[in-house]
């Protein structure tokens, strides 16, 4: 069985194809039980649930939340991004579905403030400034949640640079903009609340928003989940497309001796399209209780 609950889509947040164009491709690759966790948006589950059912595949409810996160003893305290799985949840639940109508919300506003910061560098270049027209250019191609990729993508297609690696290294980090903080405890009870579960998202993603913000080190990881996050959380995201082996195995570990979920996926955003690459055991797909293709 084929299993990738780890997929972004275009409708939803920075993904680059609709999902007509996952779930059709999803098919073609047999992918058996899918998930679709685009940033802090659910407002695409409906037709994810009736393109699953159209195309046969098993379909499980998701969404990645991004979280303020700290530890008193890294970063002096001083809190980080981390991501988050929602899974199982009620897509029509009425507190989960206004808090993330208020973080969609706030996204737009903290892309305008970015894009005055990234004026402020092109100044300094002698560059034209973004305005107005070039702020509703792209809200216009921002289907989901706002995010600093539409940006990213913007300014490759204005031929300011080359990718979107170019685009975060050389303005949309130092350029950034603080998000509407969400914290692990109220996101846990969002989640629960809505009945669905809460799973760390790649923990020990080299690239990504992850625990490698504070320690490379995974047995320092386990630490600080044991310490701080089991009461909140339901599972790990043991398979990723950036995990070794080695971080696999141990997450694996993990998650057995906490009696955790354990959930992967290959974070495909179709660049490249590496959905249903990761090797994920049937077992996986067995602990939710996901929607079956009708017939």
């Amino acid at each position: 069985m084929k299993i990738d609950l780890h997929v972004h889509s275009k409708n939803g947040s920075d993904g680059k194809w609709t999902l007509e164009e996952i779930f059709a491709e999803a098919s073609r690759r047999n992918v058996q039980v899918m998930s679709i966790t685009d940033h802090d948006s659910i407002n695409c589950q409906d037709e994810a649930i009736a393109l699953a059912d159209r195309y046969g595949i098993g379909y499980i409810p998701g969404v990645e939340l991004n979280i303020t996160f700290s530890h008193p003893a890294y970063k002096d305290g001083k809190g980080v991004a981390l991501d988050f799985l929602g899974y199982g949840y009620d897509i029509h639940n009425e507190p989960l579905t206004i808090k993330l109508y208020e973080l969609r919300n706030f996204r737009e506003k903290r892309a305008k403030e970015i894009l005055k910061n990234i004026n402020r560098e092109f100044g300094k270049e002698g560059r034209r400034s973004f305005s107005d027209h070039d702020m509703e250019e792209i809200q216009a191609s921002v289907d989901g949640s706002f995010g600093r990729p539409h940006i990213a993508d913007y300014m490759i297609k204005k031929s300011i640079v080359s990718s979107r690696k170019e685009a975060f290294s050389k303005y949309l980090v130092k350029c950034d903009v603080p998000k509407m903080p969400l914290g692990l405890e109220e996101a846990s009870n969002l989640m629960r609340g809505a009945g669905g579960k809460l799973v760390l998202a790649h923990p020990n993603d080299p690239n990504g928003t992850s625990l490698v913000s504070f320690t490379a080190s995974v047995a320092r990881q386990h630490a600080i989940i044991r310490e701080t996050m089991l009461q909140y959380i339901d599972g790990i995201e043991c398979w990723h497309s950036r995990h070794s082996g080695r971080t696999i195995e141990s997450y694996l570990a993990f998650a057995r001796k906490e009696d955790l979920l354990m959930t992967g996926g290959s974070d495909c955003h179709q660049q490249p399209a590496i959905m249903g690459t990761i090797e994920i055991p049937d077992y996986v797909a067995g602990q939710f209780d996901f929607v079956k293709p009708a017939g």
